[in-house]
């Protein structure tokens, strides 16, 4: 009888510890999921930015038409990362997009004028706080993915991985160069 009931609290007791445990990772997998969506909806805020800066930029620099086609082609390098991309996809197009609006800013830079445009200075401000925005959600993300990968990797929850569909993510790594947003000074 005693044998029975110690059989029995073992068994809820370890029937509770792999709930716990499988929760727990799979709360952590939604967690770094919603952490990439912050990255995806401020890289799809920065990339809405650009055709207000081009049709801004355009005004007083049409001759300028390789660096406005680049601005649109890493714009839409961006919006394909962001709805189907893997998170070096994302990390490349955005290094991309960064390049393009370095180009912009420096043709903006030969136009006085513009540089002094209510609408442009608008948007660089804009620009600027997603920037900051965008350097959080990456910083959001890399730390919900170190607590899974963590959690992955350690005893016990390591045992609970494979039942729960879980695995290592991967940081989120600015390619060589972009570990700094750019800077444009006029």
């Amino acid at each position: 009888m005693v044998v029975a009931v110690v059989v029995v609290v073992v068994l809820v007791l370890l029937g509770i510890f792999f709930v716990v445990g499988f929760n727990r990772l799979r709360r952590q997998d939604v967690s770094v999921d919603e952490a990439e969506g912050g990255i995806d909806v401020q890289l799809t805020r920065r990339a809405d930015l650009i055709p207000n800066l081009v049709n801004t930029v355009k005004g007083y620099a049409a001759h300028e038409k390789s660096v406005l086609e680049e601005v649109t082609a890493a714009r839409t390098a961006v919006q394909q990362a962001t709805t189907s991309g893997s998170v070096p996809d994302k990390a490349a197009a955005e290094a991309r997009l960064d390049k393009a609006i370095v180009d912009v800013m420096a043709v903006a830079e030969a136009y006085p004028d513009l540089k002094a445009s209510a609408n442009f200075l608008q948007l660089q401000q804009q620009l600027a706080d997603t920037e900051s925005q965008l350097a959080f959600a990456r910083q959001f993300y890399n730390d919900a993915a170190a607590q899974l990968n963590a959690s992955v990797a350690t005893i016990p929850w390591m045992f609970f991985s494979g039942v729960a569909g879980v695995g290592r993510r991967e940081f989120y790594d600015a390619p060589a160069g972009q570990e700094t947003p750019p800077t444009v000074q006029f």
